[in-house]
């Protein structure tokens, strides 16, 4: 324990001493706010680190007004620019049309979304749906997937997990914390028995080239 140093009893030893005191309390006092302040700074910016992941407002990209999508998978022979429309998995004609974003997944402007996109293995000849997803099997870690939005902006994508998973298996469609993903879903074959899930990770996003102006 330090010894502590008193003063004589005079009046003035006692002056010294209440402003040696008071200066220790104020210099305390200050330490005690700024601690506190810090303490506020950091746990705001925590905070927004929370909401920015749960929030729907936390964005990679402004979302347009048109949630259409397009997608294009370069290693997969009929995926190119094909369009996805938001409906729900029992919604037949959207799926027959080429592939379909499933109501109620996330979309690519959001900063954390699970993009979940069902196609036919085989589909329907005549329709867009026929072996839309064929070839979903042939696709590897690094490969490419790209969406592209009502406004031109292009979402690139890297595959990273394959999954073979029972139909009921809801939990491949939520997101993963913190990231932001588009997962293609199709039937195994030849039994159609469960779901082949592929999963890629937002690794880019491509703005639109700016048009110039009519006066310009």
């Amino acid at each position: 324990m330090r010894a502590e140093r008193f003063g004589d009893w005079t009046s003035g030893g006692r002056r010294r001493r209440r402003r040696r005191r008071g200066g220790g309390r104020t210099f305390h006092r200050r330490r005690m706010i700024a601690a506190c302040g810090v303490g506020l700074v950091l746990f705001a910016f925590a905070w927004l680190l929370v909401d920015m992941r749960v929030s729907g407002h936390a964005r990679v990209a402004s979302a347009p007004a048109d949630h259409t999508l397009h997608l294009t998978v370069p290693k997969m022979k009929r995926v190119k620019n094909i369009p996805v429309y938001t409906a729900s998995s029992t919604n037949e004609a959207a799926l027959n049309a080429g592939a379909i974003h499933l109501k109620g997944t996330g979309f690519p402007w959001e900063r954390e979304a699970n993009v979940y996109i069902a196609g036919h293995r085989l589909g329907y000849w005549g329709t867009g749906s026929f072996l839309v997803f064929y070839d979903l099997h042939k696709l590897r870690e690094g490969d490419k997937v790209v969406l592209r939005d009502a406004e031109g902006r292009r979402y690139v994508y890297s595959v990273f997990r394959r999954l073979v998973v029972p139909p009921d298996r809801t939990s491949v469609t939520r997101p993963i914390p913190g990231k932001n993903i588009v997962s293609l879903q199709a039937c195994t074959l030849p039994d159609y028995s469960r779901r082949l899930v592929v999963q890629a990770e937002l690794v880019e996003v491509v703005e639109p080239p700016v048009q110039a102006s009519a006066g310009g």
